[in-house]
């Protein structure tokens, strides 16, 4: 059973106010980069955090300041492997303002059925219409879907699998996304993105761009929303497990240089921002995306 969290629920959540007392415009992906929009992305804390209350207010100041730039919250799907708490438990507990059109949760393959029955209900009841749905990076100690689980005759479901059953289950709450990998090998991972779009793909995220790749030219083709991951840290040894080879820990890395070199490189796509520093980095980045 997963820790519950020591947070008292409102009466009156702070989503259902901004519903009641605001003229909410839901924005797609394309008008989110039209309105110079940042997808930044906030951690959830793991269930074994040592210090809980820490993390759980961390997560919630965060949260309520990008939601009030005007910016879209990206919440991972148990990053990097490790057990951590669901974006629709941490809203619905924190009492967060899940604007439509500034919430996106990641959802992977890492989940019972019942489980991603209930995150997927919970979106829709705090106004979340984003999801990027990925494959997952799971641990044996996740269950992980399969296929006579969802309905799809396949032994392992893939991200494709994920989202035909989120589009047939809940067709047209959602404007979903798939990742995009350009450190594979790109006849295949072409291939995967011809069925990503079959199944109903909306928008591609990409994995860590460092100034430019020839992959997001290749995926220029399906028409679709295109969004960079700028890596904004300096911790290199998880930059490095990203991309698939390895950054030398003494490189010279500008987390807010890489950042204007693609808003210069790639007009018209959007950008998401991966381990953002909300000390130094946040405050200015109304400078960076004029």
């Amino acid at each position: 059973m997963p820790r519950a969290m020591a947070v008292a629920p409102a009466v009156e959540t702070a989503s259902e106010i901004f519903m009641e007392n605001s003229i909410v415009q839901a924005y797609s992906v394309q008008e989110q980069i039209a309105k110079r929009m940042f997808h930044v992305e906030i951690l959830s804390p793991k269930q074994d955090a040592p210090d809980l209350d820490k993390e759980l207010a961390g997560f919630a100041e965060k949260f309520r300041k990008v939601i009030e730039s005007g910016h879209v919250v990206c919440i991972p799907d148990n990053p990097m492997g490790n057990l951590a708490f669901q974006g629709t438990e941490l809203i619905r507990e924190l009492d967060l303002p899940a604007k439509p059109g500034q919430v996106s949760i990641h959802i992977n393959t890492f989940h019972t059925k019942a489980d991603l029955d209930r995150i997927l209900n919970d979106a829709i009841e705090y106004h979340i219409d984003h999801i990027l749905v990925v494959s997952g990076d799971g641990s044996t100690r996740m269950p992980k879907l399969r296929g006579k689980d969802i309905g799809y005759d396949v032994e392992s479901v893939t991200s494709v699998e994920l989202l035909r059953y989120i589009h047939r289950e809940h067709p047209g709450k959602f404007h979903i996304g798939v990742a995009f990998n350009p450190y594979e090998p790109q006849e295949e991972e072409l291939e995967k993105m011809e069925r990503k779009v079959a199944a109903g793909a909306e928008f591609i995220t990409t994995q860590p761009i460092i100034g430019s790749h020839p992959a997001i030219e290749s995926i220029r083709r399906f028409n679709l929303p295109i969004v960079v991951e700028s890596w904004m840290s300096k911790k290199l040894h998880l930059l490095s497990d990203c991309v698939g080879y390895e950054i030398p820990a003494d490189t010279q890395y500008d987390g807010m240089e890489n950042l204007r070199t693609l808003l210069t490189n790639y007009p018209g796509c959007g950008v998401y921002l991966a381990i953002l520093g909300f000390k130094n980095q946040f405050p200015v980045l109304h400078e960076v995306w004029r």
